[in-house]
């Protein structure tokens, strides 16, 4: 048994022990998403009692069982991930069907926002069995809890997840994001970040959020205006390292009428050369023209993806 997870096993016993765990039930685990401090006692104590862990990857949950110092060799690890994730339900649902307590992880956080489980959770709802929510890390609540936006706790936010990969598809989405009044979230991976951010300059002074390795050694939580995303993470190599929350702050009350520039930009494009639409859509809408000369470039980039 790991020494330093020994007493956290006994407090775990102590605290979640007395309480009723039905047989028949899914039990949605979150697990840490960096430090392995940031796993609870009830967590920990439905890990123990599971007859089966279905898991996104079982090498990873072997690793995190033995790291708590959690005997697996007493329950099956059963792989559900996003490509199997229909067929290993069924198998789930009989497990549950037989009384068996059935635990879900991911490999980090809480399974179903990002990662797998929604499916999941879905199918055996529908077969009238039971799911059980055992709250915990979460990299999405983590970084809109740092970012220091105020308005977000009254006006909401919106996970969108992971943009699309391809440009013009990327760039498509920004622009749909910038119709967005409140806080959006996204999620990249390392080798995609800088293009993420160039996409994100036509937000101009809307505020970013950058939280990359969040809850590990090299955690680091920065926020810029978007036109700065880009040239900060440059400045440094090991600043687009590791993996990303983003987090788009809510809209400035000026910033709402961007959805009308580019609206006004679109159409002046389509009769005009670039720089006579960007000088007449900021006349016409009183913005600012960088920020629209930025909007055009990414306009033409998407159309010479398209074309290409």
């Amino acid at each position: 048994m790991s020494t330093s997870f020994a007493p956290a096993l006994s407090a775990a016993q102590q605290a979640a022990g007395a309480q009723h765990y039905p047989q028949g039930a899914l039990y949605v685990v979150a697990t840490p998403i960096g430090n392995l401090a940031d796993i609870t006692l009830r967590a920990l104590h439905v890990l123990q009692i599971a007859d089966t862990i279905a898991c996104e990857d079982t090498r990873h949950t072997q690793q995190l069982l033995r790291a708590y110092g959690i005997d697996s060799s007493g329950r099956s690890l059963l792989a559900l991930h996003q490509h199997n994730e229909a067929e290993r339900s069924g198998q789930v649902i009989e497990q549950l069907r037989a009384g068996r307590r059935v635990a879900y992880v991911s490999d980090a956080g809480t399974p179903g926002v990002s990662d797998p489980g929604a499916r999941l959770c879905a199918a055996v709802q529908a077969e009238g069995l039971r799911v059980i929510p055992l709250p915990g890390a979460s990299s999405v609540t983590a970084a809109i809890s740092a970012a220091g936006m105020a308005p977000a706790t009254t006006q909401g936010f919106v996970f969108a997840g992971f943009l699309p990969t391809k440009a013009a598809e990327r760039t498509a989405a920004v622009q749909q994001l910038a119709l967005e009044p409140r806080a959006v979230v996204l999620l990249e991976a390392p080798h995609r970040i800088q293009e993420l951010a160039q996409a994100l300059a036509v937000l101009d002074e809307r505020g970013v959020t950058l939280a990359r390795e969040i809850t590990k050694q090299f955690e680091e939580i920065t926020t810029h205006p978007a036109r700065h995303v880009h040239a900060w993470l440059t400045e440094q190599p090991q600043r687009s390292k590791g993996e990303f929350v983003v987090v788009i702050h809510p809209a400035s009350a000026s910033a709402g009428d961007e959805g009308k520039e580019l609206d006004v930009l679109k159409m002046l494009l389509a009769e005009l050369p670039m720089k006579s639409a960007v000088r007449l859509a900021a006349q016409l809408t009183n913005g600012s023209r960088n920020r629209l000369y930025e909007m055009a470039l990414s306009l033409k980039a998407a159309e010479a993806d398209q074309k290409g």
